[in-house]
């Protein structure tokens, strides 16, 4: 990695971790919404950290360990001390025959099934998987994932493995951090509300929070972000493009929240865009730096398929964005009143 290049570094609550404001998401490299090669892939990674990103996010889940694969491929070959790498906790994967059938099984990834486990041992398993996956002997920072209605579907699933977790893979990561073996824990969630209740019961250090804190959506400034800044919890925002449509725009089939965007999504978007154009900005560009200016977030982590999507993300997150354009959007209704604002 350029130094010279490399974005500004924001610690992680009160920990020695310092990630770059850009960060690099794992997802889509899983292979399970993008086909994509091995060698496209490791230079996708590589751009990245060549172009100044200095942390790096991933989870056993995507693609089946496929991510973690790449990352491991693309990242022991350049210096450990560079980078910050994090990954998750909360399914384990065991080999899945050719034959065999699993119930919401995803093609893309590698030939491995998961398997929910927010046990003590689950996580300990999961992080000594991630581990030889990997390649590498030191994980920075451990989330505990999907722990929301999102993925389990209900309210009352969704609270019973918040009481599995915090009963086991909590107090397992807690030990963890206090002997050193990683750095930082927190919890990655698409759910703003049990985002709070794990800032509230839990010592976390960050939180990853996918796609509610945007250009378009600010729901977690009411209660997540304020409790956040009281308890110097960071927030490393996934998904600041809501699932693609803050990059694209409001084209035909733009998705969001990984389906098509219904009509008052899509109004809102055009109207966003509208104005951005007014005021010569793209409207990745603003959906990028916007978030950053909340004292309480630490990285915006975006996912890339091809080094040039690397590239551009890099020149979004350095271009100037007048400070009138801010100012319009909260005229027009389209931002939080109270939403902090990037100063220039």
């Amino acid at each position: 990695m350029d130094v010279s290049n490399s974005f500004p570094y924001r610690r992680l609550g009160r920990t020695d971790v310092a990630v770059t404001a850009l960060g690099y998401g794992g997802a889509p490299i899983g292979g399970f919404r993008f086909a994509l090669s091995e060698q496209q892939a490791v230079e996708t990674i590589k751009t990245a950290h060549s172009a100044g990103v200095g942390y790096f996010d991933t989870s056993p889940y995507y693609g089946y360990g496929r991510s973690e694969h790449l990352f491991g491929q693309a990242l022991r070959s350049v210096p450990r001390d560079t980078f910050v790498l994090s990954t998750k906790v909360g399914r384990t994967m065991s080999a899945k025959r050719d034959d065999e059938v699993v119930d919401g099984y995803r093609t893309g990834g590698l030939p491995f099934k998961p398997t929910f486990d927010y046990s003590a041992d689950g996580a300990y398993r999961s992080i000594e998987q991630s581990l030889l996956r990997l390649g590498m002997n030191r994980i920075d920072v451990v989330f505990i994932h999907d722990v929301d209605v999102w993925t389990h579907g209900s309210q009352a699933e969704a609270d019973r493995r918040f009481a599995e977790a915090m009963a086991g893979c909590y107090p397992a990561l807690a030990k963890l951090r206090s002997e050193g073996v990683v750095r930082a824990i927190g919890v990655g969630l698409n759910d703003s509300e049990m985002c709070v209740r794990f800032a509230r019961e839990a010592d976390l250090d960050c939180i990853m929070l996918a796609g509610r804190y945007t250009l378009l959506e600010q729901g977690a400034l009411v209660e997540l972000l304020p409790l956040c800044q009281e308890k110097s919890i960071s927030i490393l925002l996934a998904g600041p493009f809501n699932s693609g449509m803050l990059a694209t725009g409001a084209v035909a089939g733009a998705p969001y929240d990984y389906k098509p965007a219904p009509d008052a999504v899509m109004d809102r978007v055009r109207q966003i865009e509208s104005t951005c154009m007014r005021h010569g900005v793209e409207l990745a560009a603003a959906a990028l730096q916007f978030p950053l200016a909340h004292s309480a977030l630490a990285s915006v982590v975006v996912g890339s398929i091809h080094p040039r999507e690397v590239q551009e993300n890099a020149a979004r997150m350095k271009q100037s964005i007048p400070v009138g354009l801010w100012a319009d959007l909260k005229d027009q209704g389209l931002l939080h009143p109270d939403a902090p604002v990037p100063a220039k």
